[in-house]
């Protein structure tokens, strides 16, 4: 499995946010008011996927530390428990395909932004408007930021690579 190249993220996202800008100028009278509500689900996403990198992390640092025999000793030290090598790849596929889902949301609310931004003054729902693309396009970002760092968290380092190097397992 290969790592997501950043280079396809950024033209995804340009092109759509091209796209997005020709289309909202065109229909923008026609289309409802946006919500600033609309990209909460890219937030709440974004949120569960960094945690889970955090955790993911955590647990194979800690098993390859217990493995090399630095980890924690004593009656205190609970036993470090193995992460399944199917979730990690599960894992590393949500996490390729949530960097992809975030880069063309990200370039859809970059769009909108480009046309509603500037339009404030003049138009009558710019104001909520631009609000709601600026949330969407955080919200994006952040789930592109935590997918690639979720897919960060599911590579094997290069000191425990075997024959599969490159595949996201344990």
């Amino acid at each position: 499995m290969t790592p997501v190249r950043r280079r396809d993220l950024a033209v995804l996202a340009l092109g759509l946010a091209v796209a997005a800008w020709l289309l909202v100028r065109t229909w923008y009278g026609d289309l409802p008011p946006l919500r600033w509500w609309l990209p909460v689900p890219l937030a709440v996403l974004a949120v569960v996927e960094a945690l889970g990198a955090r955790t993911l992390r955590t647990r194979l640092d800690a098993l390859r530390a217990a493995r090399a025999g630095r980890g924690p000793t004593g009656p205190d030290s609970a036993a470090v428990r193995p992460v399944e090598p199917m979730l990690v790849a599960r894992l590393a596929v949500l996490a390729q395909a949530s960097a992809y889902v975030g880069a063309v949301f990200a370039g859809i609310w970059a769009g909108v932004l480009l046309h509603v931004g500037p339009a404030v003054g003049r138009l009558q729902y710019a104001g909520s408007d631009t609000v709601a693309a600026l949330i969407g396009l955080l919200s994006s970002l952040a789930l592109v930021a935590a997918a690639l760092w979720l897919e960060s968290a599911c590579r094997i380092p290069p000191e425990e690579e075997g024959p599969n190097e490159g595949v996201s397992a344990v």
